[in-house]
């Protein structure tokens, strides 16, 4: 049974993969874009000032919200850091009140699959990290907290709500991996800082399927960790890659060295979290690249 979906965020890296396989499969997307529609397909909305028109979801069976600017884009200052979190948490509270009132002038449950992150866990060590686990302390933990906490409206209206907690994507372009593996293929992508931090990864292909797994499954709700079950530390996935390249992956890149590089976000790029995608897992949900090995492969294709 084919689906209407209507996606914010679509112009990103999981939003037009996600649309590209929406499409695919012979689902109808709905596009909410911040311009003028330019296409049949397009829906204007505006996030900032907390404005979709809920009749703009007539024949809507979810609503997959991916909106927010991107956290590593540009060096972390005080303002970037308050648009992180601002274009997040206006977007969700936008969507849930929208589907809040739909609701109630139709009766009818739209399903919504809002995006999140494992950046809810904080540095974490060793720990293993279940949607169980309570979030950490740092600043994007608080901003993810606060992020998910936007959709609470649609929670309480009794909506079928899921969070997709997403890793670091693997995609051949773009994603968090695009520089790690430029610098792999100059035999520069050795381990950062000490190496033994776990890297919660998940390739574009997998974040896809299950965002769509969410979509055809609205008895599933709340957090769900899109990581794939192949937990790897830092230096394992920095040396996968070196050997898939044929390039060695030894040279190490401190912390301070990130540090004076990229700033304040390198303590997140070098978080040690052991994310288990322990929901995901129980509801079905099969990967296609579950193992370090089988995804670099993928990844290094061109």
């Amino acid at each position: 049974m084919t689906k209407r979906v209507a996606v914010t965020g679509s112009s990103g890296l999981i939003g037009g993969a996600l649309r590209r396989a929406l499409a695919e499969r012979g689902d109808e997307v709905v596009r909410l874009v911040r311009h003028s529609p330019s296409a049949p397909d397009e829906v204007q909305w505006d996030p900032a000032r907390g404005r979709l028109d809920p009749t703009a979801l007539e024949g809507v069976d979810a609503v997959v919200n991916l909106a927010g600017v991107g956290i590593g884009d540009r060096r972390w200052n005080a303002e970037h850091k308050r648009e992180v979190e601002r274009s997040r948490t206006d977007a969700t509270g936008t969507v849930a009140q929208a589907l809040v009132a739909h609701h109630e002038r139709t009766g009818e449950s739209i399903r919504l699959v809002n995006a999140s992150a494992v950046g809810y866990y904080g540095d974490r060590g060793e720990e293993h990290l279940t949607e169980t686990s309570p979030p950490g302390q740092d600043f994007l933990a608080g901003v993810v907290v606060r992020w998910e906490g936007a959709a609470q409206p649609a929670v309480d209206a009794g909506l079928p709500v899921a969070f997709a907690r997403t890793g670091l994507v693997m995609a051949h372009e773009g994603g968090a991996f695009e520089q790690v593996v430029l610098l792999g293929r100059l035999g520069l992508g050795g381990p950062m800082a000490s190496g033994r931090e776990w890297w919660p990864w998940i390739t574009l292909v997998d974040e896809v399927g299950a965002i769509l797994h969410l979509v055809d499954h609205p008895e599933l709700t709340g957090p769900f960790n899109l990581t794939a079950p192949g937990s790897a530390r830092q230096r394992e996935i920095a040396s996968a890659i070196g050997s898939a390249l044929s390039r060695p992956a030894v040279v190490p890149a401190p912390h301070f060295a990130l540090r004076v590089v990229i700033g304040e976000f390198a303590d997140y790029v070098i978080a040690s979290q052991r994310v288990e995608p322990q929901a995901l897992l129980a509801s079905g949900f099969t990967f296609e690249h579950p193992d370090l090995e089988g995804a670099v492969r993928w990844l290094v294709q061109r």
